[in-house]
């Protein structure tokens, strides 16, 4: 299984559910984007340790670390490994000296757990492929060179976009989708590319 390593580019609020982020990952290799639609609580435990703010007490996934770090168990990698119905699966990568085990778990928590470890975040052409969003070059030549932020959205999308994209022409989707891109709207793209892949 060849595996495609990837970088955290952002994480914005959700413009259509309230109390959702969109965790945008990039191919550190390449110009695709995998956009994920994580919890509240998930992106705040990643912004937190990609801020390296110190909270008072422990969150679920610096607990995670202690009691693995207790065990001698050392987490190596973080594999986005399956995408189903478009639902993302990952694992966990451990080892604790004698033998390697993988630990099923959401993406949004491995990734939260494997930024605690300093450890690189894998995926697989075929969830990336199914997934992915590619920049176009010019995109890729504006993103140059800007640091990685984590970004907050204010702007909020009507209940009625699925159905609406549902009645647009693949033409128009594209257009759409190109246009979310260059707002770097990933959250939209994201639904812009499931309704493409559906027509597929």
């Amino acid at each position: 299984m060849d595996k495609i390593q990837l970088e955290i580019l952002g994480l914005s609020s959700s413009q259509s559910q309230t109390g959702s982020f969109a965790l945008v990952l990039g191919e550190k290799e390449g110009n695709r984007r995998l956009p994920i639609i994580i919890g509240m609580f998930e992106a705040q435990s990643i912004a937190i340790q990609i801020e390296k703010i110190n909270p008072n007490r422990p969150l679920t996934h610096d607990l995670f670390k202690s009691f693995a770090e207790e065990l001698d168990v050392r987490v190596t990698e973080i594999v986005i490994s399956d995408l189903k119905e478009g639902v993302f699966y990952s694992k966990i990568v451990c080892t604790n000296g004698s033998r390697e085990f993988e630990l099923d778990a959401r993406p949004s928590d491995a990734i939260a757990i494997g930024l605690r470890f300093g450890v690189p975040i894998y995926t697989v052409e075929s969830v990336l492929s199914e997934a992915g969003i590619i920049l176009s070059d010019l995109e890729e030549e504006e993103e140059e060179g800007e640091e990685m932020a984590v970004k907050s959205s204010t702007a909020s999308a009507g209940s009625g976009a699925k159905e609406s994209l549902s009645q647009t022409s693949v033409d128009e989707l594209n257009k759409m989708l190109n246009e979310a891109l260059e707002k770097e709207d990933y959250e939209k793209a994201a639904k812009i590319r499931d309704e493409l892949n559906k027509r597929n």
